[in-house]
């Protein structure tokens, strides 16, 4: 396994559309393996596919103390609330800013093995949705700010 290179903004493959995995072949094994390896080293929540400059539908999230899940093609195919969050991203270290979100979602996708399956989430997972299959549309979190002055430095995350 290795530790991939993060993309940062405005990197151009963070604004393509990620294209969909069509066979869960070798190298898509291998990807996200390097993928776990990266988002563990990068103390992260979630990676998508493009942030390490494979424009693929894979996404990882790593919940603290919880399992990660490997998301292959995934669709949120339903939203219910909002509420406002605050939000990072590792392809714009050092920043966060306050935005809305969902509070629940449910997400489609498949796993490492091909199997279809569906996911209802709240809290962080349900952001962490959200914000990774925003990376795999080309979209970033500060797409949702109408002042960009409401990006915040932060203490923590290299700059």
């Amino acid at each position: 396994m290795a530790v991939l290179k993060i993309r940062k903004n405005p990197d151009p493959i963070l604004r393509k559309k990620a294209k969909k995995v069509t066979d869960i072949d070798v190298s898509v094994q291998r990807l996200i393996d390097n993928m776990i390896e990266t988002l563990d080293k990068a103390s992260g929540v979630g990676l998508a596919a493009n942030q390490v400059g494979v424009p693929l539908r894979v996404v990882i999230i790593h919940i603290p103390d919880k399992d990660v899940m490997v998301l292959i093609n995934p669709e949120i195919i339903e939203k219910t609330g909002e509420r406002l969050v605050v939000e990072g991203c590792l392809s714009i270290p050092g920043y966060q800013a306050e935005l809305k979100r969902s509070e629940s979602v449910r997400v489609k996708a498949r796993d490492r093995q091909g199997k279809l399956f569906r996911k209802k989430a709240t809290d962080l997972l349900a952001q962490a949705f959200e914000h990774e299959i925003d990376h795999l549309n080309g979209i970033l979190y500060v797409d949702y700010l109408q002042d960009m002055n409401k990006l915040e430095k932060t203490d923590y995350g290299p700059d």
